[in-house]
């Protein structure tokens, strides 16, 4: 690259290291100009972490988690190979993507996009998707480095992590995907003991690039830079998306010497040498595929089956069969639109997406009878015209291009209520006023532009701004505005009410009431840019379940979540099927398992609690969301189920839980010393049911006598292996446990140390439900 670099100017050099306006306009996140005299081609880095968000459509996947609730490495190369082919098809050369942070509170935000709460099952799928990606091509970015586990307040937190703890937990999928060749390493927003990560030398330096070996370059997540010299120095190669500190600063920083021009060209190297490995520099990269949306389709309907997770199945609920795949009650917003993926930059829209109730209501076919209704209303009802004074059309105002169109008047209110005001607009959003009170007031930072996935679009594709008001009895001032724009704009104001909301829930239990059989949707609508406030379903969907299960006990409830949610009406239901975000073919996939087309084959990456006060960041606001700008990781190496076991709290739902419409033995496990420090178990597995179906075999293994001056926890997820048996079928299994998974970081070293002695060793299909143990010696061989 030295020769490259002789022949750039400084201001040459400089466009490499931060972010500008792509005149191309594809609607990706991030754009590097290239140098065109020099026949170096720009860079364009798009959001990715569920397929490939740019303006042109592409396949939306299943969400990373449930991806990740499949157990299967090599299903998540496949994943990454959809989004490296499309992503190159659509003209971009980085892949923002994946995200590697460990799951450590419920209450995060971006639960959905990452992976899981377990380092081992997080790494390989890290890695494995990592290498899907750049197996076609694309350049992948793992982010957000590091310790980027909460949305709120991530600009600022403070984060505290003991050195053990963050190598055990946090840091591991990082590596993973340094050990893969990941090209590209995003700095995440927080600071990390005192210091932003995009400044921070100890992680861009001595951790990513002294400690691993890493020579890819490293961006800055977008308005994540603070700073000119410190950040370069500390090892950030890149701002996005602009040039804020990178651009005309640093340049003014090297021509006064500030800056030595060395450290410039070490960052440009970095850069240019990943796009030399990918033929970007000399022509030798293959000729940009065309897109193949059914192929997409085929693997996103794979990972939405292979992740379908079935919590609970009481009295033979599911599957549907007979009668009760006769005679359906389909309720829920969720179960007649199509919702695909979270909100912020992992939202993608795909060239088609089914509903739920489409694809039920041809499965059940010909005779059955399949009823629907809303339960709760997402995008509002038409205001009473007899409560407007004068009248407006407010159901479908079109406003003329170049016009303002105006509303003064009243809205007259029968009896105190909260009153849920909702606009759908399609140009500059129009501005409410109600008693003088701005109903859709802008937002503050992320929250005006990331809503969600669901919520924030109606189904024409109008976007959607919601507004509460406790409204008395009588009459209000109402003033509307709306401008048309350049381009005109339609808009609607709608209202949801508590009467409104009754008669919705009214009409769910009458259809619930006639059917035979329940499929209730419900949501949970998370997004970048905010954590959830509660672990409860929003709104009103709880007492819509208790309503619903108290006239028809055969309900299940298919959950398109984020994360882990309390379930305080759980018993009252039959069967319970978390699908998360599903990707455009959850419809086709939520159908095939709830009817027994395919066996459920996910299992949780991710404990569920018994209660908002009990999991492992509950009940200390040092520990989350911080106090006084710091948050302390005081729980340590005991992330997700480690905490559960260590502490003795019972889940809802433990880590691995999953059910299947069949049953299997395990059975003659046989543990031996490996070379290098490891393990080899053996054992065997057989279905003992008469369907075909999937079991994901859980190795656990326990503490080491050896390393009592450690932290160490009561087991540690191993090894696993996802089965896919036939009725009567046994397989012999393997499972091959690695030095590093049995060893802990010594800050004293610093480095890892094998945990020798005879340790616990126990397979199970989660972490509660363990059906072999036996004893083996950790040797160093």
């Amino acid at each position: 690259m030295d020769d490259i670099l002789a022949r750039l100017t400084l201001d040459e050099k400089l466009t490499f290291l931060h972010g500008a306006k792509d005149p191309a306009g594809l609607g990706q996140a991030g754009w590097i100009p290239g140098v065109p005299r020099l026949g170096i081609p720009p860079l364009r880095l798009a959001d990715g972490p569920a397929g490939v968000r740019v303006t042109a459509r592409a396949t939306a996947l299943p969400a990373p988690v449930m991806l990740a609730s499949t157990f299967d490495p090599g299903l998540a190369r496949e994943y990454g190979r959809v989004i490296g082919h499309e992503g190159r098809a659509l003209g971009q050369d980085v892949l923002l993507s994946p995200m590697a942070n460990l799951i450590r509170t419920p209450y995060a935000g971006r639960n959905f996009e990452t992976f899981a709460e377990d380092p081992l099952l997080t790494s390989d799928l890290v890695a494995a998707e990592i290498r899907g990606i750049q197996g076609e091509g694309l350049i992948a970015t793992v982010k957000h480095f590091a310790l980027n586990n909460q949305e709120r307040d991530r600009t600022t937190v403070d984060v505290r992590a003991g050195e053990q703890a963050v190598h055990e937990t946090e840091l591991r999928g990082f590596a993973a995907a340094v050990a893969a060749g990941a090209g590209s390493v995003m700095a995440a927003y927080n600071k990390v003991d005192g210091v932003h990560a995009c400044e921070n030398a100890p992680l861009l330096t001595g951790i990513l690039r002294d400690l691993w070996g890493f020579d890819g370059w490293v961006t800055s997540d977008w308005d994540a830079t603070h700073s000119t010299v410190p950040s370069l120095t500390a090892g950030l190669d890149m701002e996005m998306p602009g040039g804020r500190w990178f651009g005309t600063p640093l340049r003014d920083a090297v021509r006064d010497g500030r800056v030595p021009e060395s450290l410039v060209d070490r960052s440009v190297r970095r850069v240019l040498t990943v796009m030399g490995r990918f033929g970007l520099l000399d022509g030798s990269a293959s000729d940009r595929p065309v897109r193949d949306a059914a192929a997409g389709a085929r693997v996103a309907y794979r990972v939405a089956v292979a992740g379908a997770t079935l919590l609970r199945n009481e009295d033979h609920t599911l599957p549907l069969a007979g009668a009760a795949a006769r005679s359906l009650a389909v309720i829920g917003p969720t179960g007649a639109l199509a919702f695909v993926s979270g909100g912020g930059s992992a939202h993608v829209v795909p060239d088609r997406a089914d509903s739920p109730l489409d694809v039920i209501t041809a499965r059940a076919g010909h005779g059955a009878t399949v009823a629907h209704a809303v339960g709760e209303d997402l995008y509002g009802k038409p205001l009473p015209a007899a409560a407007l004074a004068p009248a407006a059309a407010f159901e479908g105002m079109a406003v003329p291009a170049g016009r303002t169109w105006t509303y003064d008047g009243t809205l007259t209110v029968e009896e105190a209520d909260a009153w849920t005001f909702v606009i759908h607009y399609g140009g500059e959003r129009p501005k409410v006023l109600l008693d003088g009170v701005d109903v859709f007031a802008v937002q503050d930072g992320l929250a005006e532009f990331f809503a969600g996935g669901l919520v924030a679009l109606a189904p024409d594709g109008l976007k959607v701004r919601r507004g509460t008001l406790g409204l008395t009895a009588g009459r209000h001032t109402l003033r509307v505005t709306a401008k048309g724009g350049a381009k005109g704009q339609l808009f609607r104001l709608r209202r949801t009410t508590g009467a409104t909301r009754a008669a919705d829930v009214a009409e769910a239990v009458d259809a619930a009431r006639a059917a035979h059989s329940v499929v209730l949707f419900a949501y949970e609508d998370a997004t970048e840019g905010r954590d959830r406030t509660t672990l409860a379903l929003p709104g009103g969907q709880e007492a819509l379940i208790d309503a619903v299960t108290a006239v028809n006990p055969r309900t299940t409830v298919v959950l398109n979540t984020s994360s882990a949610l309390t379930m305080p009406w759980l018993t009252r239901t039959g069967a319970v099927l978390q699908m998360y975000y599903p990707g455009q073919e959850g419809a086709a996939a939520t159908t095939a398992v709830l009817f027994g087309d395919a066996d459920p084959g996910g299992r949780l990456t991710q404990s569920f609690p018994a209660s908002e006060e009990l999991h492992p960041t509950a009940g200390d606001p040092s520990r989350y969301p911080g106090a006084g700008g710091v948050e302390e990781y005081s729980e340590g190496i005991r992330t997700g189920y480690r905490w559960y076991d260590a502490e003795g709290v019972e889940p809802l739902f433990p880590f691995g839980h999953g059910l299947s419409y069949t049953t299997f033995a395990y059975e003659g496990l046989t543990v031996t010393p490996a070379r290098g420090g490891g393990l080899t178990a053996c054992f065997a597995v057989r279905n003992t049911g008469t369907r075909a179906g999937v079991t994901v075999a859980q190795l656990y293994v326990g503490p080491s006598p050896d390393l009592t001056r450690l932290e160490q926890v009561p087991q540690v997820l191993a090894g696993y292996r996802r089965l896919e048996l036939r009725p009567g079928e046994r397989r012999r299994v393997t499972v091959r446990v690695a030095a590093r998974t049995l060893s802990s970081w010594d800050p004293e070293r610093p480095g890892w140390v094998l945990g020798t002695g005879v340790r616990t060793v126990r397979i199970g299909v989660s972490s509660r439900d363990l059906r072999l143990t036996t004893r083996a010696r950790v040797v160093v061989r």
